[in-house]
């Protein structure tokens, strides 16, 4: 009797177990690169067609006020995979790393027994087998990656291994990231799928199905168009795959850009463009779907970020993080069950007086494929612009070049240091002022001198980090 009570006790734990484990959500995250927050129909654009994304907004969870946690690409990526704010990790500009010490939502959400894969767009390091921050040594468990943007018939790194592909990289990337996710669910695994466009950034190659959707616009316009409604018709493509995989309604799937609108894009009236920590620079396209959970479709205006993604997918996937690095971002949680109505803590930006490092991912990959194939691959350290493990010690806490920012809900504050000269300060309410365009500083001096110093603490802070506080 005694053995047949261990018995059952013992299958109800396991069945227990096993309920847990399917209960688990599944995350699916989805990144453009260098899509405008105008750049979308359901935002007002008036030829880009986006049938799927204005569906998604319309049936789904819209952001009106998503923010990148940069103006530029790289450092956005390090704040969706850290919850920090890239500057204190040195991810200043485009083609800066990922320092190996920092944890990854890859890395935390496998501690939770979470299958991972990232597909696209890296820009985080080299893809190199011996990369320190390939995506293989930065958490994920399968990847079929670019160093940088990619087009039509674009070379990937398929796991370490360079490979040539035929056909629209959005399609070719999602088509990839489904079989990931096959496989998931066939071992009955929660999973993360991270999916990072190339597209709108330039050059832009449409194919001829979508060049003739925009016959009637200037030709450069045309091919930038082709490749938003390219990403459209791949986003169509990954949700299909999640419902007929069974997956769909336990899958939270969330969109965004990594910065604001180039030239040929639309900020839809906000101020600035990629590179400027203005609205127009920052704020991009926020969209969420998970069926289970998000019962009616709704419009947040609560200010939401990039670097909220982190610590968002921890809670919900129950993760713990020992030595949790000081986080920028919040968790989204609270505002998922209808209890957040305003941000409880403001969001910081800081765009670091520093350029950027090119980063040619045909190039890359070719010359990879060519080493291969002869059996002599250089490592890593020899084409890295910046090597993986660099740590400097001697950044100021005085000095905080360039422009940054600190966004209090409808409020925000703004530190522009030019390279000589006074500190200039601006504060805008974007509540009734979303273009930016009448400084209320005078006019408010207690709400600017106490946004004033709660900006410089939070900078002194991330030159802490910037400097390896965080990981002694």
């Amino acid at each position: 009797m005694n053995h047949l009570r261990c018995l059952l006790f013992a299958l109800f734990a396991l069945s227990c177990g096993q309920s847990l484990a399917a209960a688990k959500p599944n995350f699916v995250l989805c990144m453009a690169d260098d899509q405008g927050w105008g750049d979308m129909a359901y935002n007002g654009h008036p030829v880009v067609k986006t049938p799927v994304f204005d569906e998604m907004a319309r049936t789904g969870w819209r952001f009106d006020r998503f923010y990148a946690g940069a103006p530029v690409c790289s450092p956005t990526r390090a704040s969706v995979m850290t919850g920090r704010t890239p500057n204190r990790m040195g991810a200043f500009s485009w083609g800066y790393n990922l320092r190996p010490q920092e944890i990854t939502v890859a890395e935390a959400l496998k501690t939770a027994g979470y299958t991972t894969g990232h597909f696209g767009k890296w820009h985080l390091g080299s893809l190199r087998p011996d990369s320190l921050v390939s995506p293989g040594n930065s958490g994920f468990d399968d990847w079929f990656s670019s160093p940088n943007f990619f087009e039509v018939d674009a070379w990937m790194c398929d796991n370490g291994k360079a490979v040539k592909t035929t056909g629209e990289g959005s399609e070719v990337i999602v088509k990839r990231a489904l079989e990931f996710i096959r496989k998931a669910k066939q071992s009955d695994k929660p999973f993360l799928a991270v999916i990072w466009f190339g597209s709108p950034h330039a050059p832009h190659v449409g194919t001829e199905r979508d060049l003739a959707l925009y016959a009637d616009q200037p030709k450069k316009q045309q091919h930038f168009l082709a490749e938003i409604t390219a990403m459209d018709r791949a986003m169509g493509q990954l949700r299909a795959g999640l419902r007929e995989q069974g997956v769909a309604d336990n899958t939270l799937l969330w969109y965004n850009s990594d910065n604001g609108a180039i030239a040929e894009g639309s900020t839809g009236g906000l101020r600035a463009k990629k590179g400027s920590i203005y609205e127009g620079g920052l704020r991009v396209p926020g969209l969420m779907e998970w069926p289970t959970r998000l019962k009616q479709p709704r419009v947040i205006t609560v200010p939401c970020g990039t670097v909220d993604i982190y610590p968002t997918l921890l809670e919900l996937a129950g993760a713990k993080v020992a030595k949790q690095p000081v986080l920028d971002g919040i968790s989204l949680v609270p505002l998922l069950d209808g209890k957040m109505t305003s941000r409880p803590r403001a969001m910081g930006f800081w765009d670091f007086a520093i350029g950027g490092l090119p980063v040619k991912s045909g190039n890359l990959l070719e010359e990879l494929a060519a080493e291969q194939t002869a059996g002599k691959v250089r490592p890593a350290s020899e084409v890295e612009p910046i090597p993986a493990a660099q740590l400097r010690k001697d950044y100021p806490d005085t000095i905080f070049g360039k422009h940054a920012a600190w966004l209090d809900n409808d409020w925000k504050l703004h530190r522009i240091e030019p390279k000589t000269g006074p500190v200039k300060w601006e504060l805008y309410n974007l509540a009734t002022d979303r273009t930016e365009s009448k400084d209320l500083l005078a006019a408010e001096p207690q709400r600017s001198a106490k946004m004033q110093s709660e900006l410089t603490a939070w900078l002194k802070s991330v030159v802490a980090s910037l400097n390896g506080n965080d990981y002694r």
